[in-house]
């Protein structure tokens, strides 16, 4: 299983960016979809994630602001990121899982300059 990540980039305070993740290599449609971030100096961290029937969940720092998605017949998982801060910026990592099988994207930067 494969996955690229792209997306990122920098962007002022209060901006938006959206970062998609495409998976190759095994039925995506089967995978709960994660996104984590980690931040220079800190512990990477669960931002936003979404199972393989559609039920999401958001971590309270980004409650409000991002909105995880998945197209099936694309293989995409999406993460819309709104009302951006500085202290989102970070590394965003995609993450596929099934059962006790998991797989990590290269990581994808986001700057947010105040």
């Amino acid at each position: 299983v494969q996955l690229q990540a792209s997306g990122g980039g920098s962007v002022q305070a209060g901006g938006s960016l959206r970062l998609s993740c495409v998976v190759s290599g095994s039925i995506f449609s089967l995978y709960t979809m994660s996104w984590y971030r980690q931040a220079p100096g800190k512990q990477r961290e669960l931002v936003t994630n979404i199972t393989s029937d559609g039920s999401t969940s958001l971590a309270d720092s980004v409650k409000g602001r991002f909105t995880i998605s998945r197209d099936n017949a694309k293989n995409t998982v999406y993460l819309q990121m709104n009302s951006l801060k500085p202290e989102d910026t970070a590394v965003y990592y995609c993450y596929a899982r099934r059962g006790l099988a998991g797989y990590w994207g290269q990581g994808t930067l986001v700057t947010v300059s105040s």
